[in-house]
C-alpha cells in the first residue's frame, strides 16, 4: 500500500467531517503556495460550498472587489487542469461584461448565465446546476441563505463533485467550507497615469478544520491581479493577518472593478 501524504490525510478527515469530496482529485490551487498551505486541503476543495462576502465600506458604497474575486475563482474552475468544464453563473442583476470577465481569466465561451427572478429561482437554478457533473462550478449571487437551503447546496456539490460558490451580500451561511471577505485596496500606480493593477484585501474568515486568531480571522493577504500574466500575486509575499485591514478598505476601486465585470446601461 502506497504511503499516505499529510495533505491526503487532511483531505480524508475533511471529507468525513462533511467537507469536500475524498475522491483522490487534487484541490484547486490558488496558484500561491503561501495561501494553499494555510488551507487544510492544500488548496481549495472542489465538490463543496464556499462563500465570498463583500467587505463593508465606511461610506456604504457597494464595491466590485468581491465580484471580481468571484469571477477569478469561477474562471480558475473552468480551466482546472483539463478537469474543468463550463461554469454556471446565476445572477439577478445586470448582464455580465464578457471582456471584463476574460481579463480575469473567465472566457465567455466557458460561461453559462441564468438571470433568475428572485431568491427562489436562484436557489433552484443553482441546485440544478450542481447536479450536472459536466460543469466545472456554479456561482450564485444571494442575499443571505437559510440553513436548509445552504445544506441542500452543500449536499448537491459534495454528491456531484461540482464546486458551489456563493457571492453573499447577506448574513453568513453556516455549511460553507470556507468563507472569504474581500475588499478593494488602492493600487500602486503613479498618480495621474490612470487605474493601476487591481488590488484586493482578502480575508479567510472561516475554514473548516482551522481556528481563527484573536482578530477573528484565519489569515489575510493583500493580493494584486497581474493582467499580463493572468494570475494573482501577493503584494509583499506574506500573510497580513495581523494588519488592521478594515481601516484600509476604501472605495477607490469600486467603479473600476465592478464596471469591468458588469455591463452598465
Amino acid at each position: 500500500m502506497a504511503p499516505v501524504s499529510l495533505a491526503q490525510l487532511r483531505a480524508r478527515i475533511a471529507a468525513q467531517e462533511g467537507g469536500g469530496r475524498d475522491d483522490g482529485v487534487r484541490p484547486l490551487s490558488f496558484g500561491l503556495a503561501e495561501i494553499d498551505r494555510i488551507l487544510p486541503w492544500g488548496g481549495l476543495p472542489r465538490g463543496g460550498l464556499h462563500e465570498i462576502v463583500p467587505a463593508p465600506l465606511a461610506d456604504g458604497i457597494e464595491h466590485g472587489a468581491a465580484l471580481g474575486f468571484a469571477a477569478w475563482w469561477l474562471g480558475r474552475l473552468a480551466a482546472f487542469e483539463g478537469l474543468g468544464g463550463p461554469v454556471l453563473w446565476v445572477t439577478a442583476g445586470d448582464g455580465l461584461y464578457a471582456p471584463g470577465l476574460a481579463t480575469l481569466g473567465l472566457a465567455a465561451e466557458r460561461l453559462l448565465m441564468v438571470r433568475a427572478d428572485g431568491a427562489k429561482q436562484s436557489l433552484w437554478a443553482m441546485e440544478q446546476g450542481l447536479h450536472c457533473r459536466g460543469l466545472g462550478g456554479v456561482l450564485g449571487e444571494v442575499r443571505g441563505l437559510d440553513p436548509t437551503a445552504a445544506r441542500r447546496l452543500q449536499l448537491a456539490a459534495r454528491t456531484s463533485g461540482v464546486t458551489a460558490l456563493l457571492l453573499n451580500r447577506g448574513d453568513a451561511c453556516g455549511p460553507a467550507l470556507t468563507r472569504w471577505r474581500v475588499g478593494p485596496a488602492a493600487g500602486a500606480g503613479p498618480a495621474g497615469e490612470g487605474v493601476g493593477r487591481w488590488r484586493w484585501w482578502v480575508e479567510l474568515i472561516r475554514c473548516r478544520g482551522k481556528g481563527t486568531g484573536e482578530n477573528g480571522i484565519v489569515a489575510a493577504w493583500l493580493l494584486e491581479w497581474d493582467d499580463e500574466a493572468h494570475r494573482l500575486a501577493l503584494v509583499d509575499g506574506r500573510d497580513q493577518s495581523s494588519a488592521s485591514l478594515p481601516s484600509k478598505w476604501t472605495a477607490s476601486q469600486t467603479v473600476g472593478v465592478a464596471g469591468s465585470v458588469r455591463s452598465t446601461r
